[in-house]
């Protein structure tokens, strides 16, 4: 009857995940089939601004040269309408002295003949007819403003759409993903050497396999990517895993995207247990501060505002902001008396992890390491069998030491700015790192028997967490030199709980 149960469990998960990529696959055509709608609809709009600019520019062309005929045409009319008045002036003083001339001939005396015919030859002299050019100034001729569109139309004709790049091929064994960092590379299909960049878009998600629809997280775009691969640096990976894909570009258009690709991205991310954190402490997130009013100061406020709004009758009572809250994750109680204690909210139970811890500057004292869930209310860390940690003092006298167990060893390291810290919950150890370098402080070789928390103490100043952290490339490689020389720290190793 059990088998039985666990195999129909068995088929029921199988059905559920088939459902749910089936349901993600119909989001993702009814996504596509909206996109054809507008991505058509917006390319004939554009079509038609782009054919709408064609006869624009054919129509301004032509009017141009519609201008230039006209001129040509009025140039040559004024030049032949104005050496035609100047024939006609010619023709008609030409024909009056010849008149003149004629007539002279019948003059008898030869007084008035010799004046005569002495006036003619001076008229004759300065006659225009004889200065006049007789070649017409222009021609008639306009083929020098005739056209020839043969080309073009040619041209016009080959109009056609723009070539598109093929879609590139991510190749996920040529991806990397290390020291928060992901290097994704592809190829091309085939060769094309009008390709002028890539783009590469990503989004965080917690979904393996093909990019959801409804994935609650944006695409991110980098652009202008020369080479056939990129690395993003720096992330945070506070989801279980990346989408990747890629598209070519030439100078005109990008092509279609890549087949997605899914990365695992896993990394321990957790923020501060505000519910269980002592009251001393302001704690937001992945902060927590030194307050040294606490809640007195803030159930001091609370009250006042209760006072001011009292007209005789009494005013509910409350429940203090000192008194135990209700139970949160654990379940358990707030951390008390000089327990300037808070722990994270998320449970180590296996594998590796790591997160960097930074101090304000002023801080007097504070202490970074893990504990168990049953860490006590009044336990300080690394005062019991149940917490590891390394501890900062900067009042009266500066010490920096590893503790467990209320056994204390001093390092004589420098206190960096910021302390990585590695936890190998099933290889039993405990190590901390300068952040920045590499540098090993200090290590615990333990077996762990409970889950274990992060655990943190502060007085008088204050810390801030950077989780989300892939385990360094450079810590696994000094863990693995590592392992089996922390014979310095004997006096507080090799203890199981």
């Amino acid at each position: 009857m059990d088998s039985q149960k666990e195999a129909l469990q068995r088929i029921i998960s199988t059905l559920a995940n088939k459902n749910d990529e089936i349901q993600n696959f119909i989001d993702t055509l009814n996504q596509t089939l909206k996109g054809v709608q507008e991505n058509s609809s917006n390319i004939l709009s554009e079509l038609d601004e782009e054919f709408d600019s064609l006869y624009s520019i054919l129509d301004e062309v032509k009017e141009s040269m519609i201008n230039s005929i006209k001129q040509e045409q009025a140039r040559k009319s004024q030049e032949l309408q104005s050496q035609l008045s100047q024939c006609n002036n010619a023709l008609e003083n030409s024909e009056e002295l010849l008149e003149f001339a004629t007539r002279s001939l019948d003059l008898k005396e030869p007084e008035e003949f010799s004046k005569a015919a002495r006036q003619i030859k001076d008229r004759v002299t300065m006659a225009s007819a004889f200065r006049l050019s007789l070649k017409p100034k222009v021609s008639d001729n306009m083929t020098h403003l005739m056209v020839d569109f043969s080309q073009e139309r040619q041209m016009l004709q080959t109009l056609k759409f723009l070539p598109v790049p093929k879609a590139p091929e991510i190749d996920p064994v040529e991806c990397l993903v290390a020291d928060n960092s992901v290097t994704v590379a592809w190829r091309m299909p085939e060769e094309d050497n009008k390709i002028d960049h890539f783009i590469l878009e990503y989004r965080k998600t917690n979904f393996d396999g093909l990019p959801r629809v409804k994935d609650e997280r944006c695409w991110e775009t980098v652009d202008n990517i020369k080479g056939t691969e990129y690395t993003l640096s720096g992330l945070k990976f506070d989801s279980k895993y990346m989408n990747f894909r890629v598209r070519a570009c030439n100078k005109a258009v990008a092509g279609e995207y890549s087949d997605p690709v899914t990365l695992e991205t896993k990394a321990l991310n957790f923020n501060l247990d505000s519910s269980s954190s002592h009251l001393n402490l302001r704690v937001e997130d992945t902060c927590v501060e030194w307050d040294p009013t606490g809640g007195k100061g803030q159930e001091s406020k609370m009250k006042g505002k209760e006072n001011k709004g009292r007209s005789g009758t009494p005013s509910p009572k409350r429940t203090s902001i000192g008194s135990r809250p209700p139970a949160g994750r654990g379940s358990r109680d707030r951390f008390t008396g000089e327990s300037y204690t808070v722990l994270g909210d998320t449970a180590i139970e296996s594998g590796q992890h790591y997160w960097e811890v930074k101090a304000q500057k002023d801080c007097k004292s504070y202490s970074v390491g893990v504990a168990y869930k049953t860490l006590g209310k009044f336990d300080q860390l690394g005062k019991t069998n149940t917490s590891w940690c390394i501890h900062v003092n900067n009042w009266l006298q500066n010490t920096f030491a590893a503790k467990h167990n209320n056994k204390v060893k001093a390092l004589d390291v420098t206190v960096p700015e910021r302390i990585g810290v590695f936890c190998d919950f099933d290889g039993g150890q405990l190590s901390f790192y300068d952040a920045s370098s590499k540098q090993l402080l200090y290590s615990f070789k333990t077996k762990f028997t409970q889950p274990v928390l992060p655990g943190f103490m502060v007085w008088c100043g204050g810390l801030s967490l950077n989780t989300g952290m892939q385990v360094p490339s450079a810590v696994r490689t000094l863990q693995k030199s590592e392992n089996g020389m922390t014979g310095s720290a004997s006096s507080l190793n090799n203890i199981t709980q």
